[in-house]
């Protein structure tokens, strides 16, 4: 082999090696092979990823499995946190619309959210917390703008069951009543759960030792009460007697301070709604319901008398009173006059401030010949 000059190793010229095979090699050409577990050859075995549609169906039969089998546990809960970020996105993405659609209609195949209800007891706290969620979520999304979720739901109205129940499970009663306040978002499930008997047992919800729990019965009775009006004057007009007998004497007239407040309010916010207006007149009509306000306006805590005048006002803008309405007022008319006059709020409010003069004119103007 030639020695290479100075001048070809600075313009970089290849110099070819010497032919032949070289001692001890083999005369037939190298062809370069990976082993199996090297990252050229996994690559070619890569998994394809899962489509939203094949998580959902994968839960599915993981969720058939529950019962089964424990060892499955961990893959379910891994499932349901990606579902949940399809759903709600990360702090890396949005949620990508298509994707949520599709995972929409998979969900809403085969019973899927029926077996996570059921199934929702046997997850451990992180898993119950995503698949409530999930529930909560899939309630708002709109396939086509439709909310399918609605037309699952029209057909499997017994769900409703197992979630109102649920606050009687200390576990389960925080997941199932979040899932139960989406769930009412569609008008046919809130009337459902409305007419059915498991609507009394909210009264005694409400009065649950366990205040997280007993907060969270209030807010999807408020729910109930409060999103489709038109459902709400139905059912009041039609339970009045037995719905308003349970309201006075088990939360207006209630030991606790909080239940009276709440109660008070939401009272107030039924009976200023012009839906329920009839409602409302019939409820002002009533001395025994009087009563139970005036005693509120009475209250030493400032929320619930000012919550109470709300209502209180009703009574006395009523232009048909009923004799002994007028015989109440009038007879407790320098006591209300001085209460009234006594009661102000931190805050100046115009509008409070009006509604106050007025009462106040109206009950001044009262006379006893009024009562005929």
């Amino acid at each position: 082999m030639r020695k290479v000059t100075e001048e070809e190793a600075e313009i970089g010229v290849c110099v070819s090696k010497p032919k032949g095979p070289r001692r001890g090699s083999s005369s037939e050409p190298a062809v370069a092979f990976s082993p199996p577990d090297s990252p050229s050859m996994k690559s070619l075995f890569k998994p394809k990823p899962r489509t939203p549609s094949d998580i959902v169906r994968h839960t599915r039969d993981l969720l058939r499995l529950t019962n089964r089998d424990d060892d499955k546990t961990a893959e379910l809960t891994k499932n349901l946190r990606e579902l949940k970020t399809i759903l709600y996105g990360n702090s890396e993405s949005e949620p990508v619309p298509e994707a949520c659609a599709q995972l929409t209609q998979e969900f809403f195949k085969e019973n899927t959210l029926r077996l996570l209800i059921l199934c929702l007891p046997k997850l451990n706290l992180e898993a119950r917390k995503d698949a409530t969620q999930i529930v909560a979520n899939l309630q708002r999304q709109q396939v086509q703008s439709k909310l399918i979720a609605s037309d699952y739901l029209e057909t499997n109205l017994d769900l409703m069951d197992v979630l109102v129940s649920g606050y009687e499970n200390m576990d389960m009663a925080l997941h199932y009543g979040a899932m139960l306040r989406e769930c009412i978002r569609h008008q046919i499930v809130a009337k459902y759960v409305l007419d059915s008997p498991h609507m009394k047992k909210f009264f005694d919800y409400i009065q649950l030792p366990n205040f997280d729990i007993a907060a969270d019965a209030a807010a999807t009775f408020k729910e109930l009460l409060m999103r489709h009006k038109s459902t709400v004057a139905e059912f009041l007009s039609k339970n009045y007697e037995w719905f308003f007998y349970e309201y006075n004497s088990k939360l207006l007239e209630s030991s606790n301070y909080i239940t009276r407040r709440q109660a008070v309010k939401v009272l107030g916010d039924m009976l200023l709604d012009r839906s329920n207006s009839a409602v409302m007149t019939q409820y002002v009509s009533s001395r025994d319901n009087l009563r139970i306000l005036m005693n509120l306006l009475r209250e030493s805590s400032k929320s619930i008398q000012i919550e109470a005048f709300h209502v209180f006002k009703l009574f006395v803008a009523n232009q048909k009173k009923p004799a002994d309405i007028i015989s109440i007022l009038v007879a407790n008319r320098s006591k209300l006059l001085r209460l009234l006059g006594d009661l102000k709020i931190a805050k100046e409010d115009e509008q409070f401030e009006a509604d106050k003069a007025q009462v106040i004119r109206e009950i001044a103007a009262l006379e006893p010949r009024d009562v005929a």
